[in-house]
């Protein structure tokens, strides 16, 4: 049907000849009311843009002599960063003559991503840039469920003894006691076998 056909026949009907695609051979009109079509597509975007999760960098620095409360302190933040589905970005400053020892940083940094990494997903690693050294991590899905469900039972079984409701941190916490009470008992486990072998040898 040529042009002039289509634009009589969406007269005749008090509709409009809109072009759909452009850009195909031959070009796609249709004859619609574009009132209404312009009203569904802006409706239909508006929609898209709802559904779009926007992720948005968070950043905290630390010196390289932080100290463990102000790295505690920091981390806790980035972790809430995680949690609130925020992308993270760690950096390490070197200020004055601090630069000539960069394993401080480097030191400190891994400190810092093992305290994230049980709900973050490390995006790159480490990069030195000038006197800024520098971490990106993003939000793992499947570690925050696993981690919001350790919690969870953590909170069940502390509910069954009538004791308050363990929050996040708190449960971080547990978590490193008992892996420190684990080693400590290997440990001591070793020592004991030795000192044994020691004796039988004498």
């Amino acid at each position: 049907m040529s042009s002039q056909e289509a634009l009589r026949l969406a007269i005749s009907r008090s509709l409009d000849l809109v072009e759909i695609a452009p850009n195909s051979k031959p070009p796609v009109c249709k004859i619609i009311n574009y009132g209404k079509y312009n009203y569904e597509r802006q409706k239909k975007e508006k929609t898209q843009k709802k559904n779009q999760n926007v992720m948005t960098v968070k950043e905290i620095r630390f010196n390289a002599n932080t100290d463990s409360h102000d790295i505690d302190f920091k981390t806790k933040h980035l972790r809430q960063f995680l949690f609130d589905g925020h992308k993270i970005k760690a950096t390490v400053l070197y200020k004055g003559r601090m630069i000539t020892h960069p394993e401080i940083g480097r030191k400190l940094m891994e400190e810092i991503l093992e305290k994230l990494t049980d709900v973050g997903k490390l995006e790159s690693p480490p990069k030195l840039e000038g006197k800024m050294l520098t971490a990106y991590l993003i939000p793992d899905k499947n570690k925050i469920t696993a981690y919001n469900n350790r919690i969870a039972k953590l909170n069940k079984q502390t509910a069954k003894q009538d004791k308050p409701a363990i929050s996040g941190d708190e449960a971080a916490v547990i978590e490193n006691a008992a892996a420190e009470e684990k080693t400590d008992t290997i440990e001591k486990t070793e020592t004991t076998e030795t000192t044994t072998e020691t004796k039988s040898e004498e």
